[in-house]
């Protein structure tokens, strides 16, 4: 799996090791190893932390993998309350000493929260807040809940979709509630803008001062097609447009920044090292409910397989993960056969058609070169099955 992301990418820049739970797996370090072998830039690993807050060992035998290596840390909310009903259990503890041990060792750390409306939305600004007393958070992910893996079956449940959260509401909830980001600071990824927004911040000493807003929204969402900024400075177009994307590690985060500010006047920043760099992103996971093809094909996250495909992220959920995958393979085989079946009969048709125009004329009558052939009745024709 790793060679066909390597065979897509050329030297990819982030890979993510997820699960399940990755770091229960019994050959966890072997597969980090076997990463490590290949031009991949940066490891990110996909966790609920439990193993980082118990085993100290652990965490030490992971600081081996800096600097390249970044924690996916599960963190929904600082609230016991609301973490027994997203997950189950009470979290916030282990949560803490997790963190702990990730400051302690240096390891560059995400905080992933999913958002289920009414259970701890209005807890955004405050995980916000919280990421920023850490030096080794480098950023929050927000992703609202989906109807996926623990959440499978979300829309039978009564109320499920007044549940849900769109993009344009994190927004206004981080806006809202985090004393840092405004609106406009927030603001769509040019790769996927329908299900994707992200602010960036730097972290000069205790001062934290969002960037977004000195670039302007317009640089953003203009597209390759822009008319004023870019056209001036093709530099600056370069920079934004690789700052927001979703493939970019920390350090990778810190240089683009960097030479970013070289173009910017109005900023004078000092060079920057992975830990000046604070993300915010939200990430909309489709599912059945809210799928948008047009945003399923812009999709900048995939899932490898064994077979070598690379499967945008909801496309498997939906319909490759565990028995749909069968279920698919069904579906494809039926359509398979219908589209034969369709051929064959327009073949057929075509068949007849050209027959009946070579016999039409008569070599005693006189050709009406004005008049079309036309079909009555040609067999086979009811069966035809609808487009």
């Amino acid at each position: 799996m790793l060679d066909a992301v390597v065979a897509n990418e050329g030297e990819p820049d982030v890979v993510q090791i997820s699960g399940g739970e990755p770091t229960l797996h019994p050959d966890f370090f072997a597969i980090l190893d076997a990463a490590r072998t290949r031009p991949i830039r940066h490891l990110m690993v996909n966790t609920n932390g439990l193993r980082i807050a118990r085993e100290p060992e652990f965490v030490s035998r992971l600081a081996d993998y800096k600097p390249g290596l970044e924690i996916y840390l599960q963190f929904d909310s600082l609230r016991d309350e609301a973490l027994q009903t997203l997950r189950g259990a009470s979290l916030a503890e282990l949560h803490r000493r997790a963190l702990e041990q990730l400051e302690a060792h240096g390891i560059s750390t995400t905080l992933v929260m999913t958002v289920r409306r009414g259970v701890n939305e209005d807890e955004i600004g405050e995980v916000i807040r919280h990421a920023l007393n850490w030096r080794c958070v480098r950023g929050v992910t927000l992703q609202p809940e989906q109807s996926a893996g623990r959440n499978e079956g979300l829309d039978a449940q009564p109320g499920a979709q007044q549940r849900r959260l769109t993009v344009s509401e994190l927004r206004r909830r981080i806006a809202e509630q985090s004393g840092v980001f405004s609106l406009e600071d927030i603001v769509p990824v040019p790769c996927n803008p329908d299900t994707l927004a992200m602010g960036y911040a730097l972290r000069l000493g205790d001062d934290v001062q969002p960037l977004t807003r000195h670039i302007g929204p317009e640089a953003l969402l203009a597209g390759p097609h822009n008319t004023i900024v870019f056209e001036r400075d093709p530099a600056l177009k370069e920079q934004v447009f690789r700052l927001f994307s979703t493939n970019l590690s920390p350090q990778g985060q810190a240089s683009c920044l960097s030479d970013l500010l070289c173009c910017l006047p109005r900023i004078d920043a000092p060079r920057l090292s992975y830990e000046n760099v604070f993300r915010v992103l939200i990430v909309q996971f489709m599912d059945a409910h809210n799928l948008d093809l047009r945003a399923l094909k812009k999709s900048c996250i995939h899932i490898a397989q064994p077979d070598g495909r690379l499967i945008p992220f909801e496309a498997f959920n939906l319909f490759y993960r565990g028995e749909r995958a069968q279920h698919t393979a069904r579906i494809r085989t039926s359509i398979a056969e219908a589209t034969l079946r369709r051929n064959e009969l327009k073949s057929g048709l075509q068949s007849g058609l050209k027959s009946g125009w070579q016999s039409a004329p008569s070599t005693t009558e006189p050709v009406d070169n004005n008049e079309h052939p036309r079909v009555v009745g040609m067999p086979g024709s009811s069966s035809l099955p609808s487009s």
